[in-house]
């Protein structure tokens, strides 16, 4: 065995260790665990911000405490008596007895953009279906992570949680984190798309999320002023981090300029020269790939990058796109506070502008509306492929759920086969346990005759 294997089988050696003796938890137990875990986030929210931020050098430390806060708060609520634990679900219709059963050790792969509050949900989604956990940090979010863990399990300490139910590997490489991969028992991939890869090629199942490249349509009867405000918002959190945050926004052409000055009163600055616009696609594109360098960092230092000056307050940049789809690069995916704007005449134009630009970049995530008129709503809603669509809502900061939608709260969003991925759904504790299916005998079903049944 090769050492990177036999580092990582000590650790899947603990795991097993530890989930024996957490199998015999009872759901009170299990649902106390999951509650510390979010806790502890909550409770050093500020803490670890500061220290992602640091470290990684990326977003903005009061949109990380606000992450943190609400993202456990919200978790947990979610999670808070749901079973998980035995027979979770009785249907004396059918006849059907419903088990849950731990999948087993979770390999978890967790990314720099957002490493505190995935790390915090993906153990509460392991641990509430009885799993065990193994965490492989990006390096570039090593010692936050790592702290994020060891602050976890202090707490669980406490309350007499099994050692090693979470676990965070010390030694950050690529062959460790794919042998870690191979070899838990099931893996959840939160980052690129080359990471997502290489979980659906471990030989393990895995739970890997797609590219997001959220495109926002105004239609002609939203509350304007509440639209902008949101997509500002959703564009400018964190530094524009989020897979979920906002893209694009869609316009309509008669109602342009009306929209373009609401987004400078809320702090928009507006680039139209075209030399301009060429520095700045220069600066975020390296041969049409997204460049690491503007990830995660703020409005002036893009622009100082691309020689442009710009308002110390300026929040978010918008770019009018010379083109949609493939013909712009502006139209793919950026994760900074970049938007980029469209027009449209007809509503049918602005869902073919989402639709193309999806194409290139972020299929199966998730769409903005910003609209009350619920036929233009469906209609988008039948057309665009993707998973989520976020009506009147900031999408950065709903698309992973929240008290006021019914998507399941996560840090973690599958795109289904439009984004490569195996679940279209938002992750949580359901994805990560086996249910077992008692089927009883019914002798008094009714069975149809081949009469009743083809005619």
């Amino acid at each position: 065995m090769d050492l990177s294997r036999a580092y990582i089988q000590e650790y899947i050696n603990r795991a097993r260790q530890a989930q024996k003796q957490y199998e015999s938890f009872t759901q009170e137990q299990v649902d106390e665990i999951v509650k510390v875990i979010a806790k502890t986030v909550y409770d050093n929210a500020e803490y670890l911000a500061e220290m992602a931020v640091k470290e990684t050098g990326m977003g903005v430390v009061e949109d990380k405490v606000e992450k943190n806060k609400n993202k456990s708060r919200m978790i947990y609520n979610s999670l808070k008596g749901k079973k998980s634990v035995g027979i979770i679900e009785r249907d004396e219709q059918t006849g059907i007895t419903i088990l849950a059963k731990p999948m087993g050790v979770v390999a978890a792969i967790t990314p720099c953009t957002n490493p505190i509050a995935t790390t915090m949900s993906n153990s509460m989604f392991a641990l509430k279906g009885k799993n065990v956990i193994i965490i492989s940090p990006h390096h570039k979010a090593i010692v936050c992570s790592t702290k994020t863990v060891k602050m976890i399990n202090a707490e669980l300490k406490k309350i007499g949680a099994p050692a090693d139910i979470i676990q965070i590997l010390s030694q950050q490489s690529r062959n460790n984190t794919r042998n870690l991969m191979s070899m838990a028992d099931v893996v959840v991939a939160t980052g690129g798309m080359g990471i997502v890869h290489a979980a659906y090629s471990s030989g393990r199942p895995a739970l890997g999320v797609g590219a997001g490249n959220v495109q926002c349509v105004i239609d002609r009867d939203a509350d304007m002023e509440d639209a902008v405000s949101k997509i500002v918002e959703g564009r400018r959190f964190d530094n524009g981090i989020l897979c979920a945050s906002e893209q694009s926004v869609i316009i309509p052409a008669d109602k342009f300029d009306e929209i373009m000055n609401l987004f400078k009163k809320n702090g928009a600055f507006i680039i139209t020269d075209s030399d301009k616009k060429t520095a700045f696609r220069q600066v975020m594109f390296n041969d049409g790939t997204m460049s690491g360098q503007v990830v995660g960092k703020s409005v002036q230092d893009i622009a100082t990058l691309a020689g442009v000056d710009i308002p110390s307050d300026a929040k978010i940049i918008i770019i009018e796109a010379d083109g949609i789809g493939t013909k712009d690069v502006l139209s793919k995916e950026k994760m900074c506070p970049v938007l980029t704007a469209y027009r449209y005449d007809d509503f049918k134009d602005a869902v073919e502008i989402a639709r193309a630009n999806l194409e290139i970049d972020g299929k199966g995530h998730s769409v903005s509306i910003h609209s009350h008129n619920k036929a233009n709503i469906e209609y988008a809603g039948n057309v665009l492929s993707v998973c989520r669509f976020l009506i009147n809502q900031c999408c950065a900061t709903s698309a992973g759920g929240s008290f006021l939608n019914g998507l399941a709260p996560t840090n973690t969003a599958g795109c289904g086969t439009w984004g490569h991925n195996s679940f279209s759904d938002n992750l949580t504790y359901k994805h990560l346990i086996n249910l077992s299916r008692v089927a009883y005998y019914m002798k008094d079903n009714p069975v149809p005759t081949d009469e009743e049944l083809w005619n």
